[in-house]
């Protein structure tokens, strides 16, 4: 089953981002950043609209697979 998690880390390789260079640009930690993609924390939705604009992605693109 594919989580937000998988597809985050699976979109940050994408764009050829390391973890820290992806918090960077979302303006917060890699500790962050490894909690999302680990499925520790979900992120709020102020910052899922943030990472639409780093990725330049639709919010469907985001969750595409995603079981819920």
């Amino acid at each position: 089953m594919k989580t937000f998690g998988d597809n985050l880390k699976l979109l940050r390789r994408q764009k050829n981002l390391s973890q820290s260079e992806f918090a960077g640009k979302m303006q917060t930690t890699q500790q962050r950043v490894s909690e999302w993609e680990c499925n520790k924390v979900e992120p709020s939705l102020y910052n899922i609209i943030k990472m639409l604009k780093v990725f330049d992605i639709t919010f469907e693109e985001l969750i595409e697979d995603i079981k819920f």
